[in-house]
Parts: C-alpha cells; sequence; structure tokens
C-alpha cells in the first residue's frame, strides 16, 4: 500500500500541481455503500464477522482500518466525481476496487467505489446513465455483477485474457487480450472499444480506472505496455471524454511492478495528463 503514500507525496512536491486542490474525502456512508452491496455483507464488514474464508479471497486481514480505508476509498471516488460534473475531470489518487462484488470482496478490493458512486449519484438525481471504462490489466468482475444488468450503465473492460479473475462476469464489453500484447495492439483495441461506448449512447458520468498494471515491467500484469504507451492510453480516454462533453472522475486501480517507483511514475503521469486537460477546459 505504499504507493497511496509516495504517489501523494510526488503530487505535493511537483510545483505544476501547486495550485491543485488536494481533500481528504469523507467515508462512504451505510445507506451510500448498500446501495451497491447487500447489507448484511457491508454490517459484517463493519463488524468484523467475515468469515476466514471470505477475507482470504479478499487477500488481507479485517481491521477496524481495513474497514475505514474501504470507505475512504469509495468516498474518495464518490467525492471526485462530484467535482467532476462540476469542473469536468478530477483525479482519486486511490481507488479502482473492481472486484469487489454485491455480497463479497475479492482481490483486495472490500467495496466497490465505481458501483458506490454511480448508484449514489443516481439516487440523489445528480446523474441517471454512466460509463466505466477499467483499463486495469484484471477484468473488473465485481463492477460487471453489480452493475451488469443496470440498462443505464454501460461497462467497459480492457483486460489480459488469461489472467485474474479466473470466473470474469460479463461486461458490457469485453476486450480480452493475449499476454505479451504491446502498446501498439493495446492502443488500436482500446479506441475500438471506446467507439462501441460512444455507439451505445450518451453518458452523464464516466469513471476511468487508470490501471498501472499493464506496464511491461508488472509482475502480476502479464502485458508488455512501455511507459510511453500509458500514458497514450491516458490521452485517449481522457480524449474520449472530452471529445463528448463526459465529466470523467479518474481513480488509480492497481499496479504491481517490482520497484515500487515505476507504479508512482505510472500514477502520477496519468494525473498529469488529466492536468493538461483540465487546463484546456
Amino acid at each position: 500500500m505504499s504507493k497511496y503514500r509516495l504517489l501523494r507525496d510526488r503530487i505535493v512536491a511537483n510545483p505544476s500541481h501547486a495550485q491543485d486542490v488536494l481533500l481528504v474525502p469523507p467515508a462512504a456512508t451505510v445507506q451510500q455503500l448498500t446501495l451497491a452491496h447487500d447489507p448484511d455483507y457491508v454490517n459484517r464488514v463493519f463488524l468484523g464477522q467475515l468469515s476466514d474464508i471470505e477475507l482470504k479471497r479478499i487477500g488481507f486481514p479485517w481491521s477496524e482500518k481495513m474497514v475505514e480505508r474501504s470507505r475512504r476509498s469509495s468516498g474518495a471516488t464518490l467525492a471526485a466525481a462530484r467535482t467532476a460534473l462540476k469542473e469536468r475531470i478530477s483525479v482519486n489518487l486511490a481507488g479502482g476496487t473492481h472486484h469487489a462484488m454485491r455480497s463479497a470482496g475479492e482481490g483486495f478490493c472490500v467495496f466497490n467505489d465505481a458501483a458506490v458512486t454511480i448508484l449514489s449519484l443516481r439516487h440523489e438525481g445528480l446523474i441517471r446513465n454512466a460509463l466505466v471504462i477499467d483499463c486495469d490489466v484484471h477484468q473488473g468482475n465485481g463492477t460487471a455483477e453489480i452493475l451488469g444488468n443496470d440498462p443505464d450503465c454501460f461497462t467497459f473492460s480492457i483486460h489480459g485474457e488469461k489472467n485474474f479473475p479466473l470466473r470474469k462476469h460479463p461486461s458490457s464489453l469485453d476486450i480480452d487480450l493475449p499476454d505479451g500484447t504491446t502498446d501498439e495492439h493495446y492502443l488500436s483495441e482500446l479506441q475500438r472499444g471506446l467507439q462501441q461506448c460512444i455507439d451505445s449512447g450518451h453518458y452523464d458520468l464516466m469513471i476511468y480506472l487508470a490501471g498501472a498494471d499493464p506496464y511491461e515491467g508488472d509482475r502480476l500484469g502479464r502485458l508488455k505496455l512501455t511507459k510511453p504507451g500509458l500514458i497514450e492510453r491516458d490521452r485517449r480516454v481522457l480524449q474520449f471524454a472530452q471529445n463528448h462533453s463526459i465529466p470523467v472522475a479518474i481513480a488509480m486501480a492497481g499496479g504491481y511492478a517490482q520497484n515500487v517507483n515505476d507504479i508512482v511514475d505510472i500514477h502520477a503521469a496519468t494525473v498529469a495528463t488529466a492536468k493538461q486537460f483540465a487546463q484546456l477546459l
């Protein structure tokens, strides 16, 4: 988890972000969480009543800090989305917990921040149609499971075909990539996916999961994207949002490079690219 502290430190130390507003978000409330998750599951997370099997599936032990961190991860994406609705673009320096399902956590994800955000804002009447663009190397199975039958939400995941999770809940659009995929093929498939997204309708909000794990140096990713390729990925997604006037909230999602500074480089570049687009608004 050191990448989150290091990323924040990198952003704070960068003079180009000196005028940016960096906030500590409120934690997601029980009411907001239960719009996306089963109330019994939420209650058992809060009370520390998950079974050993459930905790093993999540990947780390229960603690009060784990609960608070998970609540704030969803709260941060929700806060970023609220800002994006006013200012067109905003970033959560964490988030991207796309493996969390309605009644279970998985893969280091306890609550699903994208689903909590979309369903909370819809409950408040602030949005109707939403788009999730998931560029983490792992398929967004939890997001697909929670939002898959929602006619007003389009979920797009571009990911490693043979990577975790083994059971992939179908998104509105899934693009499965073979091991070893490099920049050119990845970007071509991403562009094809973005076109299918816009062909499917208009969106009031987009949540973009900008995973660092398609990187060629990632221990778990199995794809071969370079750092310049990942910057181009971000640029194309944000250009898509700008071209179609879609407010976008960005979450960092996964990153497992051997050298944590590589992860921070990639996430910091995503934030820098977002700032470039914000300056054009």
